[in-house]
């Protein structure tokens, strides 16, 4: 790139959109969150410097100004790719299993490490050696502040290509807001004006009193410890069959999500049952971000830098606090919940999340924190939402990924998953689709959750909610 002239960098730096409210929050003393974007290789990566170095000038620095802006949003008249793309070196010659537990180490380090103030809050990691799960891996290190998982998408989809025909677009499924039926006549019109001021208060109080008051119990997902989200932690990963959900879904006349964090919840659920058998009292919540867009389909970046447009770049998301069933009415004694009580953790994560969805706190919320903002400035606020952090037990999010295979300069991609690093939970879980695939990734405390027995735990809840509601 090209050196601007001092005046023009000036020109440049005034012109930048200013950074979201959000953005502000994720970079600041109190919190400050990253989030890891892992591409599995169908073959082994044979990317040349030269190739990458082009791919990320042309693909991802065009993208957004804040891909070639410092820490404070100034433009920098040079970003150095070189110091952004970071290609390991492990011992040749050793077995996938070898390569699998470096790739590990690798991330776990990566993770914890902070960016460099002085560059641009982006990194672009090559991992050229075989693992158990793919041929080689790309790794995205971008911090939250840039972005939202919406905005990162579609950022990252800028670099990719169809599998199938590079011409073609990449498609996504279109996300169907579910509706009450239409209710005609002034008793209704009252009726859901009275319940929608009732449960956004009651929501509000709920989400405030949960902040201010009453933390979590203390349980096998939650230490308490001051010092989570600087500890190490261990990622993983598991794929569910799309298919699989949707038939479940169909049964229940419930959403793919109400789906998937009704099997986390459940899953949870199981594990603290087996860690400490008197935790299914223990009072646990959930915190849920959801993207505030409403969106039906990823759009364009030229779509997105569209003046006034709601589809805009950067973190336009809302939490919600919502509270892990309990798992009771256990059967004969066996370690598993009765079928009903099975599908009751769907049915019932369903209901409390479309409650709330389309409850005004939301919006409310998030008016709440911009004048707080305003007022106490992002540093306050930001210790505000740490309160929110650290008051619960567990973070669930989601994002929507390509139907189609994509492709990194002619480099299949496999599979794909996401994480959000310097949490502030002992649990965070992520789910995105990709090719007729939910991959789920849970980020845990090293040391304290047992993670391949979560692991296990979510597995045999969603089994279990698909046999009780299929078979």
């Amino acid at each position: 790139m090209q050196f601007l002239k001092e005046e023009e960098c000036c020109a440049e730096q005034q012109l930048l959109p200013p950074v979201s409210p959000n953005g502000l929050f994720f970079n600041s003393s109190a919190v400050s969150l990253v989030i890891l974007a892992v591409f599995e290789t169908e073959e082994p990566i044979s990317l040349p410097s030269s190739r990458v170095v082009h791919l990320l000038d042309t693909r991802l620095l065009p993208v957004h100004p804040r891909f070639s802006s410092i820490i404070r949003w100034e433009k920098v008249a040079e970003v150095n790719l070189q110091d952004h793309i970071k290609t390991p070196v492990f011992p040749e010659g050793k077995s996938p299993e070898f390569y699998d537990r470096c790739f590990q180490d690798y991330f776990h380090k990566i993770s914890g490490e902070k960016f460099s103030e002085g560059r641009p809050l982006w990194e672009f990691h090559l991992v050229k050696y075989p693992t158990l799960n793919a041929a080689g891996n790309v790794i995205f290190k971008i911090h939250h502040a840039i972005g939202d998982g919406y905005s990162l998408m579609a950022a990252m989809i800028s670099c990719f290509t169809r599998s199938d025909d590079p011409s073609l677009p990449l498609t996504f499924p279109k996300n169907r807001i579910r509706r009450s039926s239409a209710a005609h006549g002034r008793a209704a019109f009252l009726s859901r004006a009275l319940t929608s001021a009732v449960n956004t208060a009651s929501d509000m109080w709920f989400s405030f009193s949960k902040t201010k008051f009453s933390e979590d119990d203390l349980s096998p997902i939650r230490s308490g410890d001051p010092a989570v989200g600087s500890r190490p932690v261990s990622v993983v990963t598991m794929t569910f069959p799309l298919d699989d959900v949707k038939e479940i879904k169909g049964r229940l006349g419930v959403t793919v999500n109400d789906v998937m964090t009704g099997t986390i919840f459940l899953g949870t659920r199981l594990y603290m049952q087996e860690m400490d058998p008197g935790s299914q009292a223990a009072e646990t919540t959930a915190m849920v971000l959801m993207n505030t867009r409403m969106l039906q389909s990823y759009n364009s970046i030229q779509e997105m830098a569209e003046p006034k447009t709601t589809l805009a770049w950067g973190n336009h998301f809302a939490f919600l606090h919502i509270t892990v069933p309990k798992l009771i009415g256990m059967s004969d004694g066996d370690e598993l919940p009765s079928r009903r009580r099975a599908l009751e953790f769907v049915r019932t994560t369903s209901a409390t999340i479309q409650k709330k969805r389309f409850s005004l706190a939301i919006s409310l919320t998030a008016k709440l924190l911009d004048l707080y903002r305003k007022l106490k400035g992002h540093e306050a606020t930001a210790s505000y939402l740490y309160k929110a952090l650290k008051s619960t037990s567990m973070a669930v999010t989601n994002m929507v990924g390509p139907l189609e295979q994509m492709a990194l300069a002619d480099q299949p991609v496999k599979g794909m998953y996401f994480v959000v690093a310097g949490t502030l939970h002992d649990v965070f879980v992520t789910i995105v689709s990709y090719m007729g695939q939910l991959r789920v990734s849970v980020v845990a405390e090293k040391g304290f959750i047992d993670h391949d027995k979560l692991k296990s735990c979510i597995q045999m809840a969603f089994h279990h909610i698909y046999e009780s509601s299929c078979h």
